[in-house]
This record gives C-alpha cells, structure tokens and sequence, in this order.
C-alpha cells in the first residue's frame, strides 16, 4: 500500500488540483494520522545509509512557530509520516507537494505533447520561461496567504532558473504575514541528492536518493536575498558539510 493510500485510509482528504493529476496536494488529519512501517528513513535494505545533522535552522523555524496554533503548513518534499506526524502533534493541518516529482511529470507530459503535435502545427511555446508559467499554471493552486510555514528543503537548487525565480514569487503570495519558511541550499555542487525527514526538534535525517535533474546552481548570498527580496527577515545556518541552511519570515 503507498503512502498515499496509507493517509486516505487514515482519513485524511485528497486536495483536488486543476491540470495534471500528478500535481496533487493532501492534507493529514491532525487525528487519525498513523506512523509508517518501514526502515530507518524508508530505506530498503543494500540502500545508502541515511545521515542526521544537527539543524539550527529547523529549531529556529519552530521557535518562530511558537504561538501560532492549529496553523497550516506546506511540505514541498515526499511524504514523510515521521515529518507528518511531527507537525500534526504540534498542531498543524500538514499539505505535501512534491514538486521535484511534479516538475519531472509536467516535463515528460510537455514533451510527449510536443512530439505528438500535428504535422505543421507549432506546438507548444518550449522556451524555458514559457514552460516555467504553464507549470505553475497546474500547481500550487492554493489561495492567497494559505499556509504559516513552508519547508521548501533545497529543491530551488536543482530547478531551471526561469522556474525559480516564479516559483519564489509564488511561495511568497502564500505565506501570511509573519510565516516563514525553510529552504536548504548548498554551498557547492553536492554529489549526491537526499531528502530530508524531521527526527526531532533540532535534527534533521537526510536521506540518499535518485534524482531526475542535476543540481543547477550554487546560489550566492546576494541571489538568495533577492529571490527572499518581500520576506522582512531572514537568517542564514551554515554547517560544515556544505550545507546553508535559510529562515525566511514574511
């Protein structure tokens, strides 16, 4: 049974999105939401071993979370339970948008649509700014100023540049005022790709996996403060495996 399949019987609600089907959000109940059964990090056995970190960025993102209450928050990576069920217990209604995968199903779509025009036909606009808007015409589709956090990891680094500054933009119309949000970034080209999964409240578990996409860019400072331009605040954590950890507070 997938995880997904796991929180719909768990009952939680499956956000319906416009467009593909692949870019879909859903909601854990804050009740019912039960723990996974799996290995440490969801690993199967020969798999690359998981590593923890100390995150002083993740404890200053939930001290910046104290107060708010039954807030809501959006998880850009996979599915967690450990994560989900980390913030749930804090009070928190948790979306998940795994937009790495979503980019990924939206590019092979928009390609296949391509190959497929009829003879003579134009097709689609392929130009990367042009694909950047059709995709965040698919997804994201929440309201204004829907969530009071956002853990975005370090997804930006491996996005076209056309997306990310869009996509930035965005997570921006999202927040409310006083939200924040948690990016990772790396402070050169990482060899390997994880995810992230919440251990506790000051660590993080990162977790070795495949990747469509190679990483883009090493942002420097001054591009990260103009892509967070709107957001009146923001700290930087920098660890020594070449990791920069950013708060961002709207």
């Amino acid at each position: 049974m997938s995880l997904f399949d796991k929180l719909r019987t768990a009952g939680s609600t499956v956000l319906p999105q416009a467009g593909m089907a692949s870019a879909r959000s859903h909601v854990a109940s804050a009740v019912t939401a039960k723990p996974m059964n799996a290995t440490k990090g969801g690993s199967s056995p020969g798999a690359p071993a998981s590593t923890s970190r100390l995150s002083n960025g993740l404890k200053e993102f939930l001290s910046q979370l104290d107060g708010i209450g039954r807030g809501q928050l959006l998880d850009m990576g996979p599915a967690r339970q450990t994560t989900l069920n980390f913030f749930i217990e804090r009070g928190f209604k948790v979306y998940t948008e795994d937009l790495l995968i979503t980019w990924k199903n939206f590019l092979d779509a928009d390609e296949k649509q391509w190959r497929d025009r009829p003879a003579g036909s134009t097709g689609l606009e392929m130009a990367p700014a042009a694909r950047a808007e059709r995709f965040l015409e698919t997804t994201l589709l929440h309201p204004p100023e829907s969530f009071d956090a956002m853990l975005v990891w370090d997804l930006l680094d491996y996005l076209d540049g056309e997306l990310v500054s869009r996509l930035v933009t965005r997570i921006t119309s999202l927040i409310r005022d006083g939200g924040v949000v948690f990016a990772i970034f790396h402070s050169r080209k990482p060899e390997g790709f994880h995810r992230y999964r919440v251990i506790d409240a000051q660590n993080l578990e990162l977790i070795p996996s495949p990747c469509a996409f190679a990483p883009q860019r090493v942002f420097q400072n001054r591009e990260i403060s103009d892509l967070f331009r709107r957001f009146r605040s923001s700290r930087t954590f920098v660890g020594r495996d070449q990791l920069r950890e950013g708060l961002f507070v709207k």
